[in-house]
């Protein structure tokens, strides 16, 4: 289970860059009830998605020449220059070197073999987000990758990650979790990108899963406010119900209803 107890290899940040930062905080607003607060004039735009004061993610607006309006997920590092240096001997790629943020923390922006961004965040002042697996909150990350096997090995070598497998009704799914941590810690999945409709034209990303507490209605209120329905709400056995939006401007998530734990 995704936690703010965060280990090294764990989901620890997220962030969206959005042509319209004003339109998608008014999105996000009425889906989850964030607002928006700007880090300040030295951020260059950048500012924290917050819901009842506790920061959920952070964002900031984006030009084309940045990259498509998308939910980039971050990774515990210990060490930015050293899980850099491995993703690279991992036959990784560096989008973003790693750079010091303000006394807040050491960030770098990397890219797995299929050329899946993904971010890396050395914890300073900021540890990471405030909140997580509660409504309106990053509760769950899927990787959409055209080889399983290879990437459950460079992220292994990057980040730690272990991986196995749980069986469900036509098949099996494949978890993550941070090294050492069991099971109990797991906070994400792996999926073959061949296997789902809805992503094989899209091409691979790690999508981001919020907690909600009505699927159908956050469904149709993200509807009501411009966004798209990738995949209608649908039950999934002994996990949860979920939806895949995409916000007015094209950037990816899902939302989950998820069947309660059982002690």
């Amino acid at each position: 289970m995704l936690t703010t107890r965060f280990v090294n290899g764990s989901p620890n940040w997220l962030d969206l860059g959005t042509p319209d930062i004003e339109g998608a905080t008014s999105f996000y607003d009425a889906l989850f009830g964030w607002r928006f607060q700007s880090a300040g004039p030295e951020a260059g735009g950048y500012g924290f998605f917050q819901l009842d004061a506790r920061t959920t993610a952070g964002g900031m607006q984006t030009t084309a020449e940045q990259g498509p309006p998308s939910w980039n997920v971050y990774f515990q590092s210990p060490d930015a220059e050293a899980t850099t240096k491995a993703a690279e001997q991992a036959h990784g790629s560096v989008l973003f070197r790693p750079m010091d943020v303000m006394g807040q923390g050491h960030m770098a922006i990397l890219a797995d073999p299929a050329g899946v961004p993904f971010g890396i965040w050395q914890p300073g002042q900021t540890k990471g987000v405030d909140v997580a697996n509660e409504p309106g909150s990053l509760c769950w990350v899927e990787l959409y990758t055209p080889d399983i096997a290879a990437a459950a090995a460079f992220y292994n070598k990057v980040l730690g990650h272990e991986t196995s497998a749980v069986a469900f009704p036509g098949g099996t799914y494949t978890c993550i979790n941070p090294a050492g941590a069991g099971e109990d810690a797991m906070f994400g999945g792996l999926v073959p990108l061949a296997d789902d409709p809805t992503e094989a034209e899209s091409g691979p990303y790690w999508l981001p899963y919020f907690e909600v507490t009505d699927t159908d209605a956050a469904v149709a209120k993200a509807q009501e406010r411009g966004g798209k329905v990738r995949m209608p709400a649908t039950d999934v056995p002994d996990v949860g119900r979920i939806a895949k939006l995409a916000d007015p401007y094209g950037a990816r998530f899902a939302v989950i209803k998820s069947v309660p734990q059982q002690a």
